[in-house]
């Protein structure tokens, strides 16, 4: 008799937050989770997922920010390029959006299945374009639990067409680019409420200093800041 999976075992995440009109009136990026979905179904999210083992051994096309990499390194043992890698398939996958840096090396090495059509494009994951904002472990006694970090990215970064979904899986559906200021009336987790509200801070400049961390791996609910 083989042990049966811990369906509550944290796995780490990555989700990107992409913004456009910062300037004048801010969007960001959100799409549908299916109604049969076992986490979070039918709300709004921002893309993103599990890390998978092979996001690890992806190089990127340009290195985090030193402080962005420390924050990430803090109180994890997944290695911050594996979770920029994680955040960079996701937006591709769920999406169709290329965010990365044109690289050469991309013809030197045999791209590892999930990663194919992304690396097919000239690009690596490009860390410097993605600032870390958020993190949050989802509170025990969930179906899924994520150690989940949030990457902020701009949409003039994007390689692509930032109206065009037409490359996009089908984990999300009613992609769409909704204003911050209208975002409270679309069905969203409260996590996600929150870091809207983080962004929100940053963008007007009351943000505190260090990124939020919800910590929630034990009983005990605690706030951190890294």
């Amino acid at each position: 008799m083989t042990d049966q999976p811990d369906k509550t075992a944290i796995r780490d995440a990555a989700t990107i937050i992409v913004l456009r009109d910062a300037a004048t009136r801010p969007r960001v990026l959100m799409g549908q989770r299916g109604h049969s979905a076992v986490f979070m179904p039918s709300k709004f999210v921002f893309p993103g997922g599990a890390v998978d083992a092979v996001d690890a051994t992806i190089p990127l096309g340009r290195a985090p920010a030193p402080t962005a990499r420390t924050q990430l390194a803090a109180k994890a043992l997944t290695p911050p390029e594996a979770l920029i890698a994680a955040a960079t398939r996701e937006l591709w996958e769920e999406t169709g959006l290329l965010l990365g840096h044109a690289d050469p090396r991309t013809n030197a090495f045999e791209a590892p299945k999930g990663w194919r059509g992304y690396l097919a494009t000239g690009h690596l994951p490009d860390g410097a374009a993605l600032d870390f904002i958020f993190r949050a472990i989802t509170p025990p006694g969930r179906p899924r639990r994520f150690d989940a970090r949030f990457f902020l990215a701009e949409a003039e970064h994007l390689a692509n067409d930032p109206d065009d979904f037409s490359r996009a899986e089908d984990e999300l559906s009613h992609l769409q680019w909704i204003a911050l200021d209208e975002a409270r009336s679309f069905d969203m987790p409260f996590i996600t409420e929150v870091v809207l509200a983080e962004l929100a801070a940053r963008l007007n400049g009351t943000a505190y200093d260090g990124v939020p961390f919800f910590n929630n791996a034990d009983e005990t609910s605690r706030f951190e800041r890294l």
